[in-house]
Formats: C-alpha cells, structure tokens, sequence
C-alpha cells in the first residue's frame, strides 16, 4: 500500500492509519482480559487465593506477638497431604456392611442344625415354622434337656408351647422374653422379623453362657 501512494503526503496518511488501526486492535485485546479476569474473580477462584495469602501472612505475626510458634504452614502442609492414615481412613468408609441375608440364613441353617433331631419341628424359615411353638421348645430343649419332657408337648396348644419356651429360656438361659405367647397366638403366622429378633438374643445368651462357642456364630 505504501508503495503504490503517490507522495510523501499519502503515505504518511496511510501509516497514520495503520498506527490507529493497531492502536485499536491493542486497546480491544485488553478490554477482552480485563473482562476474563473479572468473570475469574466472580467465580471464587482469585478470592479464595487472595484471601488464603492474606490469612497465611496475617498469621505469623498474630502468633509472634502471643509469644507462640507459628503453625499455619505444618497445617497446610499436612492438610493436602495423602498419607497412610488418610488412605486406611477412605478404605474404612468403602468398606461394605455384612449381608444382612447372609447371617439370616446363617442363623436359620443353625437353627435347623440344632432341631433335626427332633420329631415334628421342621424349620424352613423364621415365620410359619414356628407358628406352632413346638420349634422353640426343641431349641431350648436341645441346650436345657432336663427342663421338660419334650416329648409330652401337643402341637395343637402353641399357647402352652410358647410360654414354656419362652419361660425356661428367660430362667436357665437369661434371655429376656422379647415374645409375648398371646400375641403369637393371635396371629396367623408369626412376625419373621420377632423370631429373628428373638432367636438372635437367645443366641448371644447361649454365647454368654459358654454353651455355644463364638465360632460357630451365624
């Protein structure tokens, strides 16, 4: 362009031109980061840090004047720090529960181990099975079998059933009678979740007693 003017008067004119086209293009490049760093600041991230150096050089000299070692920059330090502690601690949290299924049905394979022996009790769960009373006298009657005559029992009276189990239970093994024998009776079968409540506690009292060892604990 500056060699195809015809004068010195055009070409200056020209490179007065390019200058203020420049000088517009600069100033438009700075209002652009001026307006990235604003939107910057209004997200929290030059706050936190302006704010984060000026409590850290604000603290030495609070703790100087009290006479007291500093320790903002120890705790810094170990605040980001991944160590051993820090890894055990995340794996303990992860860690998952024991499966609650898996100890019903640990509970009720021993249950039914320590019954089989026994005629007319048949335990394939925590509900119907026990609906008769007769199961929980032959598992009382398996740990206590000078209590009663097992053999005397009538599965046609639950009430009575019940409350002999529940009774020699409570006085032989210090389990708390946690079912009431009336309220069996009135229900068409058993609340599952009672009987396993229930037949947990009188386990952790046969433990107690050292008549069942810890390892054999569904």
């Amino acid at each position: 362009m500056l060699d195809s003017a015809a004068d010195f008067e055009e070409r200056r004119m020209i490179r007065a031109a390019l200058r203020d086209l420049l000088k517009k293009k600069r100033e438009k490049r700075e209002k652009e980061h001026g307006v990235r760093r604003q939107d910057l600041n209004k997200g929290g991230t030059g706050g936190a840090v302006s704010i984060g150096r000026a409590s850290m050089n604000q603290q030495p000299s609070a703790n100087k004047s009290a006479g007291q070692p500093s320790s903002s920059t120890p705790m810094s330090r170990t605040a980001g720090r991944t160590g051993p502690a820090a890894v055990s601690t995340q794996k303990c949290f992860s860690a998952e529960p024991p499966n609650a299924k898996n100890v019903k049905q640990m509970l009720l394979d021993w249950c039914r181990a320590k019954t089989e022996p026994y005629e007319g009790v048949d335990i394939q769960n925590f509900s119907s099975s026990w609906k008769d009373g007769i199961a929980f006298c032959a598992l009382v009657h398996r740990f206590f079998p000078d209590a009663f005559e097992y053999s005397t029992l009538n599965p046609y009276k639950p009430r009575d059933n019940f409350e002999l189990a529940f009774s020699t239970a409570e006085r032989l093994a210090g389990c708390p009678p946690l079912l009431d024998a009336d309220d069996l009776v009135r229900m068409k079968e058993p609340d599952w979740k009672c009987v396993y409540t229930y037949i947990q506690e009188f386990y952790r009292c046969l433990v107690e007693k050292g008549l069942v060892k810890t390892k054999q604990r569904p």
